[in-house]
């Protein structure tokens, strides 16, 4: 295969959870396809299990910096290899409920409608489970959407002091629910006893955009893949109607590929700044922007890790992450409005505690951890379109408006009042910052109005028939569960209408 390709009949850029999804849908048709990736594909060394490296060190953390609009910099931790921030990601593939499809009303504000609901999704959440090859048990969570099927593993078994966990909070009359996962549990401890949440993934048992997605476009004869390859800026025709190629640099050298189908898949941040820097005379806002949306609209989870400590039990689980609470994730559990999600976050060990508080003796992050379990508490951030990233020259800034945060505050409240009903007297949090991405969305939102919206509901865009935005960024709510099995769905569906309507012909 060439490795710098001229043409392409589909051209994907950036291998994530999106672009390699909507790959995979289109192996079967054997159309050609040509994917250009950033990145390189993340070696397995020794750093891929080593806590310090991770956590103290970020052996493995980009370089690169972004601004905030007072432009104070900082390094936003999303990262560049081949699949994407999946490399890194907790495998936990929820579907969002049926409920978030519709209009719901929080604290903080209004979520909106989606333009279509659950039904039309289901499918294809179900044909992505089976790709992720994802372990869950059904019938667990109160909030479960319909399913259709099984899940095609049975879930991840619990460590027991897990075990002792969940007992605990069913006593409480709560419903704690396996996570659904994609990871082989016996394949990743075999390689080494650690969690996979926020370890890099080289292919040694977690199910990511790269071991899943990407393996199963890979059995396309006529898909051609570019790593280290920088798109620099999208090309449109002079009228502004069609895209027909992008630049980018590969080892230094000035490159430029033609396509029939351009499909942008970068990531939520990555994707709208592309856009934004691509603009010309005949698209002066950017490339897909006469809506003026593209870069509106950041969403980015309200997240917070929340250690459990009771001194009386040790808990000497590796990976812990097994389990979630979603009993508040439509109402308080008083009639009034949603709060949101608990999961168990990987287990959070002395080394990785360190990387927080530098300050504190080894010896004491090293009780608190052994006898802490380690939660993530996460809920919606509402689309706002004064939320946003815009571009200066190469560089982003991230003018993001934090919203929901009263309902954030009762979720963290309720998940405290609930770990000291079940046995933990001392509960501490930690809230995530800019430096940790949580779930980034909405940047490049569909819909059915293209004065409000830049995408179609097949991720087209409504200003350039040939091209489509593939990644987090299409998500018009950021709901309260992880997103990556919604754009893995969402993928795979565009790929299907891509081929049955002929637009990737």
């Amino acid at each position: 295969m060439p490795q710098n390709p001229a043409h392409s009949t589909v051209l994907i850029i950036g291998s994530g959870m999106g672009g390699a999804t909507l790959a995979a849908g289109l192996a079967a048709s054997g159309v050609q396809v040509t994917m250009l990736e950033r990145g390189e594909q993340l070696a397995d060394t020794s750093e891929t299990r080593d806590t310090k490296a991770i956590f103290q060190r970020g052996f493995f953390r980009p370089k690169e910096m972004w601004r905030e609009e007072d432009g104070s910099a900082f390094n936003p931790g999303n990262y560049y290899y081949l699949g994407g921030n999946s490399k890194f990601f907790g495998a936990v593939l929820l579907r969002y409920r049926e409920r978030d499809f519709g209009e719901l009303e929080h604290e903080g504000g209004v979520s909106p409608a989606w333009p279509f609901a659950y039904d039309e999704l289901e499918p294809w959440y179900a044909k992505a489970e089976q790709l992720f090859q994802v372990r869950g048990n059904g019938g667990e969570d109160p909030t479960e959407p319909r399913r259709t099927g099984a899940y095609p593993h049975a879930a991840v078994p619990d460590e027991p002091a897990i075990a002792a966990v969940r007992q605990r909070l069913a006593k409480l009359g709560l419903h704690p629910a396996s996570l659904p996962l994609a990871v082989d549990i016996e394949r990743w401890l075999k390689r080494a006893k650690t969690p996979w949440d926020a370890y890099p993934d080289a292919r040694t048992g977690k199910f990511d955009a790269e071991t899943a997605a990407l393996k199963q476009a890979l059995t396309n004869p006529n898909f051609t893949l570019v790593t280290g390859a920088k798109v620099s800026r999208l090309r449109v025709a002079a009228d502004g109607k069609r895209i027909i190629g992008v630049d980018y640099e590969k080892n230094g050298e000035q490159c430029t590929i033609e396509a029939h189908l351009v499909v942008l898949a970068a990531g939520a941040v990555k994707s709208a700044a592309l856009l934004l820097q691509s603009k010309t005379d005949a698209c002066p806002n950017g490339i897909a922007n006469r809506s003026d949306v593209v870069g509106r609209y950041f969403m980015n989870h309200n997240s917070s890790a929340m250690l459990a400590v009771d001194p009386r039990t040790v808990n000497d689980s590796i990976y812990q992450k097994t389990l979630c609470v979603n009993d508040f994730y439509f109402d308080d559990g008083n009639g009034g409005k949603p709060l949101g999600n608990l999961q168990l976050l990987g287990r959070v060990t002395a080394p990785i505690l360190k990387a927080q508080v530098r300050y504190a003796p080894e010896w004491s992050l090293h009780w608190l951890s052994r006898h802490a379990v380690d939660w993530l508490v996460m809920n919606e951030d509402l689309p706002n379109p004064d939320s946003r990233i815009t571009v200066d020259g190469a560089d982003v800034v991230l003018h993001w408006r934090r919203s929901n945060m009263a309902a954030f505050r009762k979720l963290e409240a309720k998940a405290k009042a609930l770990m000291r009903a079940a046995g933990y007297p001392i509960v501490l949090f930690k809230d995530f910052d800019r430096r940790t991405p949580s779930h980034q969305c909405g940047t490049v939102r569909m819909g059915t109005d293209p004065a409000t919206s830049a995408l179609d509901i097949y991720c087209r865009a409504h200003d350039h028939p040939n091209l489509f935005v593939v990644d987090a960024s299409f998500l018009p709510t950021s709901a309260a569960v992880n997103p990556a099995l919604t754009i893995a769905a969402q993928a795979l569906r565009v790929a299907d209408h891509m081929v049955t309507s002929g637009f990737a012909g």
